[in-house]
């Protein structure tokens, strides 16, 4: 496993991070037992960066992030995130009001019996909080006091440029955004502004729920309780298989699988801190491991890669935009 450093605030982290979303819930069967192995399996391995959020769960996911890693916890980076009070699009000062940051991390830091959050992030981030102050000066707050060392944000989904105002004022240590081999537009703007602001990138979605992970093609049957058979319907899925088969011929022995040439290609921008997805067994940790410990991208996979962009237009099942 390699490692690269969040500069701002000097925390450093394993380039392949776990996803922790899935073990909250909605993934199909929940296993805590297995979770929690798997949350230590990666540890063992190399893995040192745990990505969860309040919502994931109702708590769930960083209640068993703190059951299996209490013996680690110096030696692993938490990164969680506060859900809005009320419907982002409203003014941060009463999406993320002051006392609501302030209780949110708390409780956060019971759940993953901790006394300090490496990374505290607005979830859902819109770009009409910038102008705000309220969220800001909770987290200054809080970092002042020790319960938590990095301030982030995770941009909306589908939104990349929502993040770039933030990220050119230098306030935050680090963005989270979705980047794939389709939806590169976070290389547009945010990517720079990152690079010159010393901002960290956290890469979320690098395999496209699953999309790319080499396993999901037209005809696939969901588990009962995967969220995912709404998003990936078989008409969507259907509608990638082309594309699909295109980048799954740029695979080669050294990146023998779709899932190692989706994941290699989002750590090949300098811009990335690290990139998260989820590890549920232990093929799935072994699988990431060597992604990174895998030579780079030559220069034609790399830019063959690049031109399989796609502006989809898919929306998430609970996007607002998606019933309009």
């Amino acid at each position: 496993m390699h490692y690269r450093t969040f500069k701002k605030p000097g925390i450093k982290v394993s380039e392949l991070g776990y996803g922790c979303w899935a073990i909250g819930g909605h993934w199909g069967a929940a296993d805590d037992k297995a979770d929690m192995e798997s949350l230590r399996l990666a540890y063992e391995n190399g893995v040192t960066f745990f990505d969860t959020a309040m919502a994931y769960g109702k708590g769930r996911s960083e209640e068993l992030i703190g059951e299996a890693l209490k013996n680690v916890r110096d030696k692993v980076v938490i990164a969680t995130k506060i859900s809005p009070k009320d419907d982002p699009s409203i003014p941060a000062d009463e999406a993320f009001p002051y006392d609501w940051i302030i209780k949110c991390t708390e409780n956060s830091l019971k759940r993953l019996g901790t006394d300090y959050i490496d990374i505290q992030q607005i979830h859902t981030w819109r770009d009409h909080y910038t102008e705000e102050s309220g969220w800001y000066k909770a987290m200054l707050k809080l970092k002042k006091d020790g319960k938590l060392k990095a301030i982030g944000v995770s941009a909306e989904d589908w939104e990349p440029y929502s993040a770039v105002r933030i990220t050119e004022s230098g306030k935050i240590d680090s963005v989270q955004v979705i980047y794939n081999v389709f939806d590169q537009q976070a290389t547009d703007k945010l990517f720079p502004a990152a690079l010159d602001t010393n901002t960290g990138i956290i890469v979320r979605v690098p395999l496209f729920e699953g999309l790319l992970g080499g396993k999901i093609r037209s005809g696939h049957k969901w588990n009962e309780g995967d969220w995912r058979a709404n998003f990936l319907t078989e008409e969507r899925l259907k509608e990638a298989e082309a594309r699909l088969d295109a980048i799954e011929r740029l695979t080669n022995d050294e990146y023998p699988t779709l899932a190692s040439l989706a994941l290699k290609f989002c750590l090949s921008h300098p811009a990335v801190t690290s990139v998260i997805t989820g590890m549920r067994n232990p093929r799935h940790v072994k699988a990431n491991i060597a992604v990174s410990d895998g030579p780079e991208l030559d220069s034609g996979t790399l830019e063959a890669l690049k031109k399989e962009a796609w502006e989809h237009g898919w929306l998430y099942p609970w996007d607002s935009r998606s019933k309009e």
